[in-house]
C-alpha cells in the first residue's frame, strides 16, 4: 500500500491529505505549530465556500464592500449588490485547523512534528527517509523520529524543506507585514462587512496595503518584493499613518510577517517529491491571492496521486506526477501571466496607481473583476467592453499624472467629525494613538525567517 507524508498543514496541505486520506492511502501530514497563524489577509472567494465545503462557523466576516483609496486619497466603493455574494474574511489559525482536523478525521496521520532533514535515496527516486521531531509530548525540543515513505507532498511554504532536499531551485519571494489591531467599537462598526485597499508609495512601492476586518479586530498590513525587503517596516507605517484617523484608539494584539513567493519555482516535481501552494510558488501578481489555489493545487495533485497509484495500490513514476503540473498550468496559468501584466502596469508609480483606483470606479470593470475573483473564472468582455476599456486606461493613465501627490496624508475619520477626531488623538497622544494590548509586547519579527517554515503562507487574496 502507498505511503504519502505532507510535510505542512496550512490549505494546501490539508486538502492533499484529505484526499488521499478518503481514497483510503496511508498519509502522514506533518505540521509544527498547530496553533499558529501567519500573516494573512485571510480573504476567501465564495466559489471557495461550496468548492472546499467550508462552514460559516469559520468565516469571521461576510465582506459585500470594498473600498479603493488611490495616493491622493481619491476613495472608490465597490458593491456586491448580489446578497448572495461575499467574500468571506477568515482567520488562519481557525482556517488552517479546521482543514487540518477534517483530514486528520478521514483517517491521515495529523503529526505535531518540524521535518528537519530528508534522504532521498538513489537519485531522489527514493523511499524517502524523513527525520523530524516530534512534539506530541508537549515537550520544548521534540523526540527525534524517523519515517519511511514512497512519496511526499511539499506544502511547507516558501522556505520549503522538501524543496531543498529535492532540488527544487530558487525563487524570489516577496514579504507581506501585518498588524492585527483591536479596535474601538464605533471604528470596528465602520468595518462590519467592509475591507479597504491602499495604495501609494508611502505603503508599497510594487503592491498595495490593506485593513481587513476579522471576528474583533482588523488586520493592517503590506507587502512589498524581495528587492525592498528592508522597507518593510517603513512601509508598515506609512500604512498606519494613511489610515490612523480609522485606527484612533487601536490596541495592537499581534504583529506577524512571513515571505511569499512571487513565481513558481523552477521544478516542482522531481522523483515522487511534488510541491503545492507556497512550495510551489502558487501565489498570484496584483492580488496577491495564495489560500484559494494553495488549496486547489494540493488537491489537483492528490488526485493525480489517487488516479496514478490506483487508488494506492502502487508508487506512481515521475511521469505520473508530472501530470499534476501539466494540468495546473494548462488551467491558472493565463491568470498569472495576466496578474503579473497588471501588477507591473498598475504599480509601478504614483499615476499609475491613481489610474487603477479610478478605473475601478466603473461598474464593468467591476463586475468583471468581481466575477474573475469570486468564481476563478475568466469572464469574456465584448467588443465593446474591450474598446471602452481600453478608452479608460488611456485617460485615467493621463489623468492619474495630474493627480499623484507630492506627499501623503491620512484619510479622514469614517466615524467622527475632524473635531472627535482631533480630540481623540490629543487626549491618547502621551500613550501613543496606537499601543500594544497589554501584556502582549508588539515585538517585530524577523520577516526573512518567517514565522516557520512548515507555515503554508499566502498573502491572501486582499
Amino acid at each position: 500500500m502507498l505511503r504519502v507524508a505532507v510535510v505542512g498543514g496550512g490549505p494546501s496541505g490539508s486538502c492533499a491529505a484529505e484526499v488521499l486520506a478518503k481514497a483510503g492511502i496511508q498519509t502522514w501530514l506533518f505540521e509544527r505549530k498547530l496553533d499558529n497563524a501567519k500573516p494573512c489577509g485571510g480573504a476567501i472567494p465564495l466559489c471557495m465556500v461550496e468548492e472546499f465545503d467550508l462552514p460559516e462557523s469559520i468565516i469571521d466576516r461576510k465582506v459585500r464592500n470594498m473600498r479603493m483609496i488611490s495616493p491622493s486619497n481619491r476613495e472608490v466603493d465597490i458593491h456586491l449588490e448580489n446578497s448572495s455574494e461575499y467574500i468571506g474574511m477568515c482567520r488562519r489559525e481557525i482556517f488552517d485547523a479546521f482543514l487540518r482536523n477534517r483530514a486528520a478525521a478521514l483517517g491521515a496521520h495529523l503529526v505535531n512534528g518540524l521535518v528537519q532533514s530528508i534522504d532521498t535515496g538513489t537519485d531522489r527516486q527514493g523511499p524517502y527517509t524523513l527525520h523530524y521531531a516530534d512534539y506530541s509530548s508537549g515537550g520544548p525540543t521534540g523526540e527525534l523520529k524517523t519515517l519511511e515513505v514512497d512519496l511526499i507532498i511539499g506544502a511547507d511554504g516558501a522556505n520549503s524543506r522538501v524543496a531543498k532536499a529535492m532540488d527544487a531551485g530558487d525563487y524570489n519571494v516577496a514579504i507581506a507585514f501585518q498588524e492585527r489591531i483591536r479596535l474601538p467599537a464605533e471604528e470596528m462598526a465602520y468595518y462590519e462587512d467592509l475591507a479597504e485597499m491602499y495604495v501609494g508609495t508611502d505603503v508599497s512601492p510594487d503592491f498595495y496595503a490593506w485593513v481587513f476586518p476579522k471576528y474583533d479586530h482588523v488586520a493592517v498590513g503590506t507587502g512589498t518584493m524581495q528587492a525592498n525587503q528592508s522597507l518593510i517596516k517603513g512601509l508598515q507605517k506609512g500604512i498606519r499613518e494613511r489610515a490612523s484617523r480609522r485606527l484612533l484608539g487601536g490596541e495592537v494584539i499581534k504583529v506577524e510577517a512571513h515571505p511569499i513567493p512571487e513565481h513558481p519555482r523552477p521544478r516542482r516535481v522531481v522523483g515522487r517529491m511534488a510541491l503545492v501552494g507556497d512550495a510551489a510558488g502558487y501565489v498570484t501578481k496584483s492580488s496577491g491571492e495564495g489560500i484559494y489555489f494553495a488549496a486547489k493545487s494540493g488537491r489537483m495533485c492528490a488526485e493525480e496521486i489517487v488516479a496514478a497509484s490506483d487508488s494506492g495500490r502502487r508508487i506512481p513514476s515521475e511521469k505520473d506526477l508530472k501530470v499534476y503540473i501539466r494540468k495546473w498550468d494548462r488551467k491558472y496559468g493565463a491568470t498569472y501571466k495576466v496578474l503579473e501584466l497588471l501588477q507591473n502596469i498598475f504599480y509601478s508609480n504614483d499615476a499609475a496607481r491613481e489610474a487603477f483606483v479610478e478605473m475601478c470606479d466603473d461598474k464593468d470593470v467591476q463586475r468583471l473583476t468581481f466575477d474573475s475573483y469570486l468564481y476563478k473564472r475568466v469572464v469574456p468582455m465584448n467588443p465593446w467592453q474591450q474598446i471602452k476599456l481600453t478608452v479608460l486606461t488611456l485617460a485615467a493613465v493621463l489623468r492619474g499624472q495630474a493627480l499623484a501627490p507630492a506627499g501623503y496624508k491620512p484619510v479622514p475619520s469614517a466615524v467622527r467629525t475632524s473635531e472627535e477626531a482631533e480630540a481623540l488623538m490629543a487626549a491618547v497622544a502621551p500613550r501613543s494613538a496606537m499601543k500594544p494590548a497589554e501584556g502582549r509586547p508588539a515585538s517585530s519579527p524577523d520577516p526573512e525567517a518567517g514565522q516557520d517554515s512548515q507555515r503554508e503562507p499566502a498573502l491572501a487574496a486582499k
